[in-house]
């Protein structure tokens, strides 16, 4: 079997150790999470670098050869891309994101990541004789039922960049310097471990996301594949009894990346402790407030954007009965929230 040498690893084959040096194989698939080598085909002056399993990113050049996984993507601010419906050594498709993730690119936000970087497949990457595809180690397993009560902090928002990540990690440290035990996982988005590493960053002793369960992006999968997977991710982090799991969602409540299906499951809400909705104006934060409300999981604390200035703050007053919080300029009003819902004064 022909030997290739790879310059760059991807960060969605992390679970895999890959080597520098694998095996190639012609006999390719197009499911989601297959990984192949690809040569990059062009220089890029934007959105042209690659996060390693490290979560160094790499910037890509002309003729680099890469491993990378396939999937979809669903970005309103970037790329929109689907899984090839053939796919043959030679060919040429997309990267998708930053974190490794291949497919076919079909629309594009050009004006903020310029045109999607062509990459020409060189073949499957496989051991044993066997295509691999990222399913093929994982962290955890999808699960159906949840089988510990760990309280919930979970962020969401109206769409991506609307200060989610940001105020997560910010409520983190703010938590792990009062001594609470803490797990942090993203349950939606497309593959790449720079969220989860800046909630290392701040404390939680794990962290783990999709990619952990085998899939490259939570776009266009169906509603029972992604809650069960949320619930496999909440399992796995219970098991050391955390205080607490922080879960932060990519992408927005609307979106196509399985957000709602979640929120909406009745074994999930239960264990919510504090729900954080992020938005960029007015209109997005009361809309998300009334969205998560109608499926019955009401927002407490009304952060991102929307909550830079004293302006954003009062309409979100005004309109909407919750607590505002700012990440760059925090308050802790919401501890108040928290220590309530434990019952446990964690500030003695």
């Amino acid at each position: 079997m022909k030997k290739i040498q790879i310059d760059k690893i991807s960060s969605v084959t992390k679970n895999l150790e890959l080597t520098h040096e694998e095996a190639l194989t012609d006999d390719l698939s197009c499911d989601m999470g297959t990984v192949l080598a690809a040569q990059v085909l062009e220089d890029k002056s934007v959105y042209n670098e690659l996060e390693l399993p490290s979560g160094r990113m790499s910037k890509l050049k002309k003729d680099d050869i890469i491993a990378v996984a396939l999937g979809e993507r669903m970005a309103l601010k970037g790329f929109v891309g689907r899984l090839p419906k053939s796919l043959k050594t030679g060919d040429v498709i997309h990267l998708l994101n930053f974190g490794g993730v291949a497919g076919e690119c079909t629309s594009a936000n050009v004006k903020e990541v310029g045109d999607p970087l062509r990459i020409r497949v060189l073949g499957g990457i496989a051991r044993k004789g066997k295509l691999l595809n990222i399913g093929q180690a994982t962290l955890f397993k999808s699960e159906k039922t949840l089988k510990k009560h760990v309280p919930l902090i979970i962020t969401t928002g109206t769409s991506m960049d609307s200060g989610k990540t940001t105020v997560a990690v910010e409520i983190t440290k703010t938590l792990t310097r009062m001594g609470m035990k803490l797990a942090g996982t993203k349950l939606t988005g497309v593959g790449a471990q720079r969220d989860l590493f800046k909630m290392e960053d701040y404390g939680v002793y794990e962290a783990v996301s999709f990619v952990d369960a085998g899939i490259t992006s939570t776009a266009n999968v169906d509603d029972e594949t992604i809650v069960n997977m949320a619930k496999g991710a909440i399992n796995h982090l219970s098991k050391k009894d955390p205080d607490a799991i922080i879960i932060e969602f990519g992408d927005g409540l609307l979106g196509k990346y399985g957000v709602m299906p979640i929120l909406k499951d009745a074994e999930i809400q239960k264990d919510v402790y504090l729900h954080i909705g992020c938005a960029r104006d007015p209109v997005g934060a009361i809309k998300l407030a009334e969205g998560c409300a109608e499926i019955g999981l009401p927002i407490d604390v009304i952060s991102g954007p929307i909550t830079d200035n004293q302006v954003g703050q009062d309409i979100v007053k005004e309109h909407l009965n919750v607590l505002t919080y700012n990440a760059f300029n925090p308050n802790n009003e919401w501890l108040n929230l928290v220590i309530a819902r434990w019952a446990v004064d964690y500030a003695a």
